[in-house]
């Protein structure tokens, strides 16, 4: 069982940054990949990056290669998106979710667990 705890997020003007922090408990959290997910209001679901259980793997949904970056610390139980040029279209309610094993997926079928999620908004 993983309990995750999604914190960061806010408001922000276009152009700006926002790290993203998701909390894992369980002490086997290094052996689960993890992956962000962002849902705006009347859209659905969308997969923005994920990593691999060492990290050695990542991997992002176009519309965020280049501003966002996913990383993670095993030993803080904790995987971040830090996000960078940040633009009104990015707007969204994030959340970090986490399957057993190693690999990286962007189909949020493939994810166990979930968190709660954090609103992140980017104002024009």
């Amino acid at each position: 069982q993983v309990q995750l705890v999604e914190s960061g997020g806010g408001l922000v003007q276009a152009g700006g940054s926002l790290r993203l922090s998701c909390a894992a408990s369980g002490r086997t959290f290094r052996s689960y990949a993890m992956g962000w997910f962002r849902q705006a209001p009347g859209k659905e679901r969308e997969f923005v990056a994920a990593i691999s259980w060492s990290g050695g793997v990542t991997y992002y949904a176009e519309s965020v290669r280049g501003r966002f970056t996913i990383s993670r610390d095993n030993a803080k139980n904790t995987v971040y998106l830090q996000m960078n040029s940040l633009k009104p279209e990015d707007t969204a309610v994030y959340y970090c979710a986490a399957r057993a094993g190693g690999s990286v997926y962007s189909t949020d079928t493939e994810y166990e667990y979930w968190g709660q999620g954090t609103q992140v908004t980017v104002s024009s």
